[in-house]
């Protein structure tokens, strides 16, 4: 009989997941608590508690051929930037094409994920799930983690004094909408990540002034890169990689600094940080500047304390404010899972980011659980085509790459120890403890499952295709090229990449 295998949650990492357990013969049952696909995509005037929700406008900032599924292109007319109503569209797609709906049970929510008593031979798990109030057990021979880290809002009020004080209103970036309400107020944002940026840029058409605070600036990358290109199309290429590799990291922190303050010098504009560019997760904004020359977004160090009617900032400046939008980012938290996995101040150790490193068998993976430089959706899906590859008994078990005789402590801090160097690479912070750089991720996962292109063959075999794989775009459909699950179509939808993204 065919593995069972339960995934959770019918976001972007989901639906790969469903479709990667059907390719490996799988069969999977997904539990989503909301009654719709797209998870954090899917627009919601009113989302549930604990899911991760987007304001209206929300425009994502990786190019389409970089997020793209990696055997499913994105439309030749769809734009590069995609709206999220694009993206919906996009996911709604990809379900029907490859018919993943009928494996969905909506309105259904996850309550406990348990190992059976005989895990330790079986791998099995029990799986306690509530729908419509009445809860229902079932046993699987596998889990796939899929409910992403924009779960649990993020909202330190204690590091406010005087916001109980405070006689307007505050708010999570999670519950903007849209830019309405705030119509002739003065409003503070608070934090300077993408949220922060975009949703101070959007209130600033609307409200009477915006103030956007930041506690260590910020390098501002744009979505439009030379020649109008789109940034990571530009910039995301294994030759540059490479360049990346032998060139030291002070010089390319000096030369991408150069290049962005050649655009706007962010000290002239209240913006330059103290860590260099490539130690933090990037924050993309075209507007910015634009607002910020126009006056419309001014720019305040952090907030020092709240008064009845005013912020005052650390550099002694008070400004009379009536909303303050915290844009401080979420933690991830699975409660479902509180016998096997700890979650410490945003940390949790994992091999690759996905496999529990003390279970005895690899029967539960987490999907998507990642910040990278770079798109999500490719790396959640060669996350989900390694799991369910190893579910099915094929591949090295992530047990069996470090010595058996090492204790769980010094396994874990083997396992843990994320891939290129990220830990010891970005700043220490909450948004930057699942952090990883694409290329050498996604290579680190192709070698495992025996997919990552071969350019010696490659430009032997191949030359036209192999000069697109080294020097053009990494794009996801490299990763169809040989190996479990090539596809036919790899070579035809790199050789016209750049014809999509021109259109």
């Amino acid at each position: 009989a065919a593995r069972r295998v339960a995934v959770i949650g019918a976001g972007a990492s989901g639906l790969c997941a469903l479709k990667c357990c059907l390719d490996e013969g799988l069969e999977p049952t997904c539990f989503e608590r909301s009654k719709d696909i797209g998870g954090l995509w899917r627009f919601e005037e009113d989302p549930e508690d604990g899911r991760a929700s987007i304001y209206r406008s929300v425009i994502i900032n990786t190019s389409k051929e970089m997020m793209c599924f990696s055997d499913f292109p994105i439309p030749e007319d769809f734009p590069n930037y995609m709206h999220n109503s694009k993206i919906m569209e996009y996911f709604r797609m990809y379900a029907q094409h490859f018919d993943l709906l009928r494996h969905i049970r909506f309105r259904t929510s996850v309550c406990r994920v348990s190992k059976r008593p005989d895990f330790a031979s079986s791998g099995q798990w029990e799986v306690v799930t509530e729908s419509e109030g009445k809860q229902e057990a079932a046993v699987f021979d596998a889990v796939l983690v899929c409910s992403g880290h924009h779960t649990n809002a993020h909202l330190p009020l204690s590091s406010f004094p005087g916001l109980e004080k405070f006689e307007g209103y505050y708010l999570h970036s999670r519950d903007y909408k849209n830019p309405q309400p705030f119509f002739g107020k003065r409003v503070v944002v608070v934090g300077i990540g993408n949220s922060g940026i975009d949703i101070a840029v959007e209130l600033s058409h609307t409200a009477k002034q915006v103030f956007l605070s930041t506690r260590r600036g910020s390098w501002v990358l744009h979505r439009v890169a030379d020649n109008g290109y789109p940034f990571d199309f530009s910039y995301l290429s294994r030759f540059l990689h490479l360049v990346q590799n032998l060139v030291p990291a002070s010089i390319l922190n000096f030369f991408m600094e150069w290049k962005l303050n050649a655009r706007f010098d962010h000290t002239l504009y209240g913006l330059k940080p103290k860590h260099r560019i490539l130690d933090t997760h990037p924050t993309v904004n075209d507007d910015l500047p634009n607002r910020i020359i126009s006056g419309r977004v001014r720019m305040k160090p952090n907030i020092q304390e709240f008064t009845e009617t005013a912020a005052i900032f650390e550099d002694g400046t008070r400004e009379d404010v009536d909303v303050v939008v915290f844009a401080t980012g979420y933690s991830f938290s699975f409660p479902f899972l509180e016998d096997c996995v700890k979650v410490v101040e945003n940390q949790i150790s994992l091999y690759k980011f996905m496999f529990p490193p003390e279970l005895e068998k690899p029967t539960l993976a987490f999907i998507g659980l990642i910040q990278p430089w770079g798109a999500i959706m490719p790396i959640s899906e060669l996350q989900s085509r390694w799991a369910t590859y190893i579910f099915k008994g094929n591949g090295k078990a992530p047990a069996q790459h470090g010595p058996a005789t090492l204790t769980p402590g010094a396994a874990r801090a083997k396992l843990s120890r994320p891939p290129c160097l990220a830990a010891r690479r970005y700043v220490k912070s909450q948004r930057h403890t699942i952090q990883v750089d694409f290329i050498p991720y996604m290579d680190g996962l192709a070698r495992q499952l025996g997919v990552k292109p071969n350019l010696l063959s490659l430009f032997l075999t191949d030359p036209r295709l192999a000069m697109e794989v080294a020097f053009g775009p990494c794009t996801p459909y490299q990763y169809r090229l040989r190996g479990p699950g090539a596809w036919a179509g790899a070579r035809a939808a790199i050789l016209s990449q750049r014809q999509r993204m021109l259109s």
